[in-house]
């Protein structure tokens, strides 16, 4: 394995999996960047992300700018001298002068479908909801391309759960993510991946539903299975819901 210099930019519990991967595989990982602390639940209180969180326990650095289009930022992740950058569940826009900091990797983005059919932010709540059959994983350039491939992938599947929520289904992918990180890295770095173009996917699901949309259907059977994929869709977050009457009912299930 060849050992190398990193950054890791992640936020959600999704890319924990893929840092740890990373650790135990023995790369040295140089600073760990996650969105700043923000208030959340009852009591308001600034809450880290579980990226920040586990990078402390691993005894990372870690950095938490708020945007990373500002020069100083950029100068900052220049002088870091990287051989990659691992991107998972950040959240921030990439500018081209981070993408084209690293100087022998680039950026490598861990995105949790398989390309281009569900690029953007909600990939498997949408795959739930489209009734598809399989899910899986793209390691790819953050915009439109280049896809990353070694021989014969990596590009996995999986066959979708009968009664996969998002939650359940993210989970399962970011241990398979993270797994499929090293191969894609160690084929990188010696120059056996190569790459494919990765096209523009669909909307934000979470948009579509504030704005009270369903999906169209005609038939009592279609409805009942649409709506059941639209409550697993959208299970944690935001939650599926009607109204009856004044009252909001929210469907946990």
């Amino acid at each position: 394995m060849t050992r190398l210099r990193l950054a890791f930019m992640g936020a959600a519990a999704f890319a924990v999996p893929a840092l740890d991967a990373l650790v135990e595989a023995g790369h040295d990982i140089v600073t760990v960047y996650s969105q700043p602390p923000r208030p959340a639940g009852r009591g308001r209180k600034e809450r880290r992300t579980p990226v920040h969180d586990r990078a402390m326990e691993l005894g990372l650095e870690v950095r938490t700018p708020l945007t990373l289009r500002d020069e100083v930022e950029q100068a900052a992740f220049r002088d870091l001298a990287l051989d990659v950058a691992v991107v998972a569940a950040y959240g921030l826009l990439l500018p081209a002068a981070i993408l084209e900091a690293p100087r022998r990797m680039g950026c490598v983005n861990i995105h949790p479908s398989l390309l281009p059919r569900w690029r953007g932010a909600a990939p498997a709540a949408h795959a739930i909801l489209s009734g598809r059959r399989d899910h899986g994983h793209d390691h790819h350039g953050d915009g439109p391309g280049p896809r990353y491939r070694a021989d014969p992938g990596p590009e996995e599947r999986l066959a979708m759960p009968p009664r996969a929520t998002t939650a359940s289904l993210e989970a399962e992918l970011s241990v398979l993510g993270g797994d499929m990180l090293l191969e894609v890295l160690e084929g990188l770095s010696a120059g056996t991946d190569h790459a494919g173009a990765a096209g523009r996917g669909t909307g934000d699901l979470c948009q579509q539903v504030r704005q009270g949309s369903r999906p169209a259907s005609t038939g009592r059977d279609r409805l009942h299975g649409e709506l059941d994929r639209l409550v697993r869709a959208l299970s944690p977050w935001p939650g599926a819901f009607f109204h009856l009457g004044d009252t909001t009912v929210k469907v946990l299930e």
